[in-house]
């Protein structure tokens, strides 16, 4: 008899814009597993930060990325999908260092795609401006990175198969 398949514990990364807060929730639907809002993981001087529209660096993200990390290794072997930028690959390692076997769904769109979604959210604390700093910091997943990249063009239901269609072809954690 096979053994059930763990599920992953999955971040859904990207710049701003990119719909992580809408495609990690109807992720973790279609994956079946909870779902967990990474702005929620954000200290309040790191949201009044961003919505004087000044950048966040690393050490505003340390305390930010550990806490997403301790929520993800809580998740370990019981799945899970979060959101967070995860922009550098020093932030992604943090976030393995506390929770191995992470995979990434880096969310990938144009500049121009991004930013006018942005301009037509309503009610979030990151400013459009803050975009081009977003795209500068960006460091896409690298090869040694279980993850997959995935174009958010299109519907957010469309978004969301192309990404649970991409994460089938990744190695189960053990």
């Amino acid at each position: 008899m096979q053994q059930p398949q763990t599920p992953h514990v999955v971040v859904v990364m990207g710049v701003a814009g990119t719909g992580k807060t809408t495609v990690g929730p109807l992720l973790a639907a279609r994956l079946g597993v909870p779902y967990a809002e990474g702005d929620d993981f954000h200290p309040p001087a790191n949201i009044a930060k961003m919505t004087a529209g000044t950048p966040l660096d690393d050490d505003d993200r340390w305390p930010w990325l550990d806490a997403i990390g301790a929520w993800a290794h809580e998740r370990a072997g019981l799945g899970g999908v979060v959101s967070c930028s995860a922009l550098k690959r020093s932030y992604r390692d943090r976030l393995r260092g506390e929770a191995p076997g992470l995979v990434f769904v880096h969310l990938t769109g144009d500049r121009e795609l991004i930013g006018d979604r942005m301009a037509h959210r309503a009610g979030h604390f990151m400013p459009t401006a803050l975009l081009d700093s977003q795209f500068a910091t960006l460091q896409p997943l690298q090869p040694d990175e279980a993850g997959v990249a995935v174009d958010v063009s299109g519907s957010p239901e469309e978004i969301t198969e192309r990404a649970a269609t991409a994460l089938q072809g990744l190695p189960r954690p053990a």
